[in-house]
């Protein structure tokens, strides 16, 4: 199922034009995404090229970055990675720089997906949102709400936890459910256009704590391919 273009004009979806405008705005009246859209400039493929990074994923530090012998046009690239990190350091998070050659998925043993390449909504047992950047690669993809359904909704797949869990559909079956995130993971429905998150651009979107107004961001890492690694900024 390819995603459509970026953005899609949505209610949920709402676009900014600086980050202090990103870092104020509230989720509210439906909206659980928040996009700066940006381009870039610099060259993030040589980036890439330079680090010669192994399989997995490869946490990236400002030594590191600034290590790496770089064009001007890569330098450029590095800087730009650097100035965001810096950005949500000052506001108070805690981000991570990524070059992301690869997922390593745990075994899984039931009939939901929970890795995350899995369309998923991100939790907390705190007030926190999730921010990301892709600078080079493929990028994390959406799913509207409205055009997803819970796995474990799913009637034949609720089935199959059921039996996985041998007892009664009650208040410790669901319990059961969250203590293994298989109530954080959607399957699309047939209409479900996804869309892409886009290069470069910086997003802010909703996770599922209490207290949080709207309903979480459905999300997922694309799927890898091999020899395609990708720049990552999360939070």
């Amino acid at each position: 199922m390819p995603a459509s273009s970026f953005p899609p004009n949505h209610p949920r979806i709402r676009v900014v034009g600086a980050f202090d405008e990103l870092v104020t705005a509230r989720f509210e009246s439906g909206v659980n995404a928040l996009c700066w859209p940006r381009v870039l400039e610099g060259d993030f493929e040589e980036v890439v090229m330079k680090l010669k990074a192994g399989p997995g994923i490869t946490h990236l530090t400002e030594d590191m970055l600034r290590a790496l012998p770089l064009s001007a046009a890569g330098r450029l690239a590095a800087a730009a990675m650097l100035d965001d990190y810096q950005r949500l350091v000052d506001h108070g998070l805690q981000p991570a720089l990524d070059c992301v050659n690869g997922y390593e998925h745990a075994e899984e043993t039931g009939p939901v997906r929970t890795d995350v390449c899995s369309w998923h909504a991100d939790s907390a047992t705190a007030e926190v949102d999730t921010w990301l950047c892709t600078y080079h690669g493929a990028s994390t993809e959406g799913l509207i709400n409205e055009e997803a359904i819970r796995r474990v909704d799913v009637p034949e797949t609720r089935a199959e936890l059921l039996k996985l869990y041998g007892g009664a559909d009650d208040g410790d079956f669901r319990e059961w459910l969250n203590e293994r995130f298989y109530d954080l993971h959607y399957a699309p429905l047939p209409h479900a256009r996804p869309y892409a998150f886009g290069a470069g651009n910086l997003w802010r979107i909703a996770t599922l704590h209490d207290g949080c107004a709207v309903p979480p961001c459905v999300h997922r890492a694309p799927g890898f391919v091999p020899g395609q690694k990708r720049l990552l900024l999360i939070s």
